[in-house]
């Protein structure tokens, strides 16, 4: 086939540096999420900064004192004070972390009933309309899913799902009861239909199309537009379609069932909940839902519509996401659960001298406090008797010695992972 009339198998990766610091700060959420379930395990939600360090080297392979260095880098999530009856230093999370978990919790609940739409919706891309149950529960975070979710929403809504055990072997799998024709509508079939209206675009045009963005630095050479203005017009199954009764062993059925893979992968990112997963949970699901087998080098091949970023976890990860879905950095449409969590990313990125500012405004107004209490009680107890004059100056010296844990020393003397700016994703 001639270079004009087909996609390349290989193209130049090029990088959108938006994306890529977007994984760095969930690089840090993810290890704070961790530290924050050892915390949380415990039933006072506080432990020992000792035990601390010696759970983190036991289940993170951190070094010895590695998790106290840490958690000093983000003293908006985690709060380190001295225990006042064994007088050595705890650790618990601070009361803006403890409501951002209860925002998340409560969002969570909030949209169960979208989560089972979206389930019974993943279980419909399934060939068979089945799916592992271990492979649901892998990737439960990202379409909304309570960790409950075998109990919460399957056995809770059996006129949706059905759990049984394979024969073939001890794995449980998750099967949708009937298929649903409503739910049968992809949401690039929604856009088009969005983009038709709003923008009058020929129906012809658009009927096949997909919404292609290109990272800035990309090059559109003379013959890559030309394939890429046929493929886009190019006819396909939809991804809820039972193809079981076709003959796919044409050159142009083989065309159309790649064309119907990026289709199935674009609706399966577009029923998570932040328009993102990582590419190692999209492979999990390839056999149900026929995808290629080298999906890494398919989905370059539309750099356009996807964008795969190995920042995050020392390249060991790649996390796919939705380009028509984000704009500067944050989702066209957000929802409330994505929006709790991003609250624990702005809490990461917050500077720890503002933590010094709100100690030294907290620690004043005590200190005038108690300074008002002591003058009252001094008062009731020698009655015409005037107070000491360097009283005053006492609590003055008391308030200006105000004790802090976080100085811009021990700030300036972290690594830069402590620190950084909202990241920003280009158009």
């Amino acid at each position: 086939m001639s270079q004009s009339t087909s996609i390349p198998k290989k193209l130049q990766r090029v990088r959108d540096h938006g994306y890529d610091n977007y994984m760095e700060v969930e690089k840090k959420v993810r290890k704070v999420l961790k530290f924050q379930s050892i915390i949380l395990s415990h039933p006072s939600s506080m432990l020992p900064i000792s035990r601390l360090d010696a759970l983190a080297q036991r289940s993170l392979g951190l070094k010895q004192l590695e998790a106290g260095r840490f958690i000093l880098k983000f003293p908006h999530v985690f709060e380190i004070f001295e225990h006042p009856v064994q007088r050595i230093l705890y650790c618990r999370l601070t009361r803006k972390a403890q409501l951002q978990i209860d925002q998340e919790n409560q969002a969570l609940l909030a949209q169960v009933p979208n989560a089972v739409t979206r389930l019974r919706k993943l279980l419909m891309l399934s060939n068979t309309g089945r799916l592992p149950l271990e492979h649901v529960r892998i990737a439960r975070k990202d379409f909304g899913l309570p960790d409950d979710f075998e109990f919460s929403v399957i056995l809770k809504y059996p006129e949706f799902f059905r759990l049984f055990d394979a024969k073939d072997s001890r794995s449980k799998y998750i099967e949708a009861v009937d298929r649903d024709k409503k739910l049968a509508v992809c949401a690039i079939e929604r856009l088009r239909e969005k983009e038709y209206r709003e923008k009058g675009i020929d129906a012809e045009n658009i009927r096949f199309s997909f919404i292609v963005n290109f990272p800035p630095g990309f090059k559109i050479g003379k013959y890559y537009k030309i394939a890429v203005w046929k493929w886009q017009r190019l006819p396909y199954w939809s991804p809820y379609d039972d193809i079981s009764g076709y003959d796919l062993r044409s050159l142009e059925a083989q065309r159309r069932m790649e064309k119907r893979a990026v289709a199935v992968v674009h609706e399966l990112v577009s029923l998570t909940v932040e328009k993102k997963i990582t590419l190692e949970r999209i492979a999990h699901f390839r056999w149900s839902m026929d995808l290629p087998k080298k999906l890494k080098e398919f989905l370059l091949q539309h750099q356009g519509i996807f964008y795969i970023s190995t920042r995050g976890n020392h390249g060991k990860l790649h996390t796919v996401f939705l380009r028509e879905a984000y704009k500067k950095g944050e989702l066209i449409e957000p929802n409330d659960l994505y929006l709790a969590r991003r609250k624990l990313a702005e809490l990461i990125l917050l500077s720890p001298r503002k933590v010094n500012v709100d100690r030294e405004l907290v620690s004043y107004r005590r200190g005038g406090e108690n300074e008002e209490m002591a003058n009252i009680g001094r008062e009731r107890a020698f009655g015409d008797f005037e107070p000491d004059e360097n009283s005053g100056q006492d609590a003055e010296e008391g308030e200006k010695d105000v004790d802090c844990d976080y100085t811009d020393e021990d700030d300036d003397s972290e690594e830069d992972e402590g620190s950084g700016a909202p990241c920003v994703l280009s158009d």
